[in-house]
């Protein structure tokens, strides 16, 4: 049995109304908050017409129909796998799908999703460290969570960020990470019309209550 088969026809409704407009607005709105990093950027309106499906939210999907082409593979969680989005992505951003986590260029996991360490993806090369993965995780909502204090390029002093939904062992998966810079892997952490980026560079440490 296909689990992902659509037999609504969801894979092909839902998509950019205006993808010359919306893609440059995603793309600028995911490039600033690399540039400023645990800066929230709002994607209301932009995003106002794309409704994928369950369970990838509407900031998931804006981003994947950005940032995802025939030429960089995708690696989608088993949820998502299993479900009709990887048929909408399939049809909306012709990107093709693999299931070997050090082969794609992105990755998405939806909220609540187990997320795979970090380790796992393509973390670049010294000579290339370009080549590593992008992870969209989705999160519950970007406030309300546990309390981290960020440094490093593109934050003056410090900035905090308190998503909620980040799995319990996030801070040691993301120590890990970024210590292995220039090498390892960029984060955008996404709800249903917000995003904050982390690029490889950012230094986090959580404030204990």
């Amino acid at each position: 049995m296909r689990v992902n088969a659509d037999k609504n026809g969801a894979a092909y409704r839902g998509g950019f109304a205006d993808p010359v407009f919306q893609a440059q607005g995603i793309f600028r709105a995911v490039m600033d908050a690399m540039a400023r990093p645990c800066t929230v950027q709002s994607l209301s309106g932009i995003i106002a017409a794309v409704k994928p499906p369950a369970p990838l939210s509407a900031g998931a999907g804006a981003i994947a129909l950005t940032l995802c082409d025939a030429d960089t593979p995708v690696w989608l969680s088993p949820a998502l796998r299993q479900s009709a989005a990887k048929a909408w992505l399939a049809f909306h951003a012709g990107a093709p799908f693999t299931e070997t986590k050090t082969d794609a260029r992105f990755a998405f996991v939806e909220a609540g999703g187990l997320v795979p360490g970090f380790g796992h993806f393509s973390l670049g090369t010294q000579e290339y460290p370009d080549r590593s993965a992008t992870l969209a995780l989705e999160v519950d909502a970007l406030t309300g969570g546990p309390v981290f204090r960020a440094m490093g390029p593109g934050i003056k002093e410090e900035a905090v960020f308190a998503a909620a939904g980040l799995p319990d062992v996030f801070d040691i998966l993301w120590a890990e990470n970024h210590a292995l810079f220039p090498r390892g892997v960029d984060l955008i952490l996404v709800t249903g019309s917000e995003l904050l980026c982390l690029p490889r560079t950012t230094k986090l440490e959580r404030r204990e209550a």
